[in-house]
């Protein structure tokens, strides 16, 4: 069933693009399951961005299954493309990788100490592990696997029939027009140092097959020696199927029959809509950089057509980003994955982020301090969903986050603050036997009995203080009393401490330490601990600032460090009142 709550006029973009799609589906085959797809390069890390291109086909997949009907999400795996670049920033990887460029990933090792047989099954295994964890349900295709068999054998033996008809479709968005008589030297292959070079304008990854004197031909034989893509066919038999080609890399050359070669693949402006046609997708996004005037889904909207079948609706999505980090590349290492992300963050809150935005709006993922305030976030929408307050987007938006047409994501037992067991986290450095006390006198009327009600959220909150936090802005709590600073305290100071320590055991919880410290310089004041920030002068607040600042000197040697009422309850009463100089 739909979202509850939502109806074919909601706000909530995935139920629009499920309309449309189920629509479109009935009206190309009847009777039959709705095809969604999406496109992975596991030519590296695959990215957060990458992750988009995932997500917004499974959430509109999910909704469709919510109706009852039977829908098919592919992940095409381009395991088959060509491997462009040495990433920067992978484990077990050097510059000696560069000798495989032009290979098929699924022919280029795998970094070394890597459990998996190639490059390609290295990178798509980390993925299909977070996917597994992200509740996305598909079906994987290896673009290998289809090449290598044969699978594709009929559409590229019409592509090449039909190469002319390509050519002139790919000619009108052709911006360079050379002169005759240099064309042939244009239209050469990129060799290895080109390729580079064209990477950053995107050449490289929009090669529309463009070959030499021969002729244009959509199809690329990887070299029966060297393996590479390097190469330039240099005749071609409709009747016989009879190709030959000369590779640019090593020298090699041969004839081979295309309908028995499986080693080489359709360029990609060909491949894609080639695969729309096979697999009848009907739904496929695509980024930015496929979507502006002359680029691969707007050029495929015409070549599809040669193979019989008809464009997708592909909304555009926009780049994901991370807070502090430029726009994200796959083709450079160092840039967070899904793994990376679910290391610090529940399945369910990194779903929320993909579903509450429309696939055009850009939005970034925290790694840093934001992540504490975008967790907030979370639980306040939550506490809503739970109270009937929530807007109806924001409802089906959660709904979507926490669970799937299979039922709910796994789910941590007792809800506590990210922050908190951030703090709790950080203070303890490992120890959970100190980590369950803590968390334990939060709440003295309904004690935790075991870090498992807390969990997965604390260990999430524990990774990101190991991995997020600079080693700086750790928490370390004195040893010993600030002997000097206490000496050199005034009447004002020292009498704050002594409020605050004479009210400790009584208000040892977390509300009722937020309540004394707080507390402490109103009462100081000649205020009641209970006056409202309305009844109270703007100086309250500098004196609350400056009390603040002396506890946190006093306890870890800092001006700042995590909420008071939990450093006090990490810290312990007894020590609290030693470091204090009780």
């Amino acid at each position: 069933m739909p979202i509850v709550g939502q109806s074919t006029e909601t706000t909530d973009w995935v139920s629009r693009f499920a309309d449309e799609v189920i629509e479109e589906s009935e009206r190309r085959a009847p009777g039959k399951p709705v095809v969604v797809a999406s496109g992975l390069s596991p030519s590296g890390p695959i990215h957060l961005g990458n992750l988009r291109e995932v997500m917004t086909p499974h959430l509109v997949a999910d909704e469709i299954r919510r109706r009852g009907h039977q829908v098919r999400h592919l992940i095409s795996w381009d395991d088959y493309d060509r491997y462009r670049k040495v990433p920067a920033g992978v484990p077990g990887v050097d510059e000696s990788w560069a000798e495989h460029i032009g290979k098929p990933l699924t022919s280029v090792p795998a970094p070394q100490g890597s459990a998996f047989p190639n490059w390609a099954e290295h990178f798509k295994a980390a993925m299909i592990d977070a996917l597994a964890e992200l509740g996305v349900e598909f079906d994987g295709i290896s673009q290998t696997a289809q090449y290598t068999s044969g699978v594709y054998r009929d559409q590229i033996l019409h592509a090449m029939a039909h190469r002319a008809d390509i050519d002139a479709i790919l000619d009108q968005y052709r911006t360079k027009k050379a002169p005759a008589a240099a064309k042939k030297q244009q239209q050469k292959p990129l060799d290895e140092a080109e390729v580079e070079a064209a990477e950053g304008s995107g050449a490289a990854a929009e090669d529309d097959g463009s070959s030499g004197s021969a002729g244009y031909f959509p199809y690329k034989p990887y070299c029966g020696n060297c393996e590479k893509d390097l190469t330039t066919v240099t005749s071609y038999d409709d009747a016989t199927t009879e190709l030959s080609y000369t590779c640019n890399a090593c020298g090699f050359s041969e004839t081979v029959r295309l309908n028995e070669f499986n080693r080489g693949k359709l360029v990609w402006k060909v491949d894609w809509p080639m695969r729309w046609a096979y697999e009848g997708v009907v739904f496929e996004p695509s980024g930015v950089d496929h979507s502006s005037p002359g680029s691969s889904f707007q050029v495929g909207g015409q070549i599809v057509g040669i193979f019989g079948g008809k464009q997708p609706i592909g909304p555009m999505y926009a780049f994901v980003g991370i807070s502090g980090m430029a726009k994200m590349s796959s083709s450079k290492g160092g840039v967070p994955t899904p793994g990376d992300a679910l290391k610090i963050m529940e399945p369910q809150l990194l779903r929320w982020l993909y579903a509450r935005r429309r696939p055009n709006q850009s939005f970034k993922i925290a790694f840093d301090q934001e992540i504490q305030r975008l967790y907030d976030e979370w639980d306040k929408l939550d506490a809503k969903v739970a109270d009937g307050t929530a807007l109806p987007a924001d409802v089906a938006a959660h709904a979507r986050a926490v669970g799937t047409a299979g039922g709910e994501l796994p789910r941590t037992a007792r809800v506590l603050p990210y922050r908190t067991l951030a703090s709790v986290a950080d203070i303890t450095a490992g120890h959970e036997d100190q980590a369950l006390r803590i968390l334990s006198e939060l709440d003295p009327d309904n004690p935790l009995s075991t870090l498992d009600e807390a969990r997965p959220r604390y260990d999430k909150a524990e990774a990101w203080i190991n991995t997020q936090v600079p080693a700086d802005q750790r928490t370390i709590v004195r040893d010993e009393p600030d002997a000097e600073l206490l000496k050199s305290l005034d009447e004002a100071s020292q009498q704050s401490l002594r409020l605050l320590l004479d009210g400790l055991a009584e208000h040892w919880s977390l509300d009722g330490l937020t309540h004394l410290v707080y507390g402490v310089p109103k009462v100081q004041a000649g205020f009641s601990a209970d006056a409202t920030p309305k009844e109270l002068p703007a100086e309250i607040k500098t004196a609350q600032r400056s009390f603040f600042a002396l506890l946190y000197q006093l306890l870890v040697s800092r001006d700042t460090g995590p909420r008071l009422p939990t450093l006090l309850l990490a810290v312990g009463q007894e020590r609290v009142r030693a470091l204090l100089g009780e």
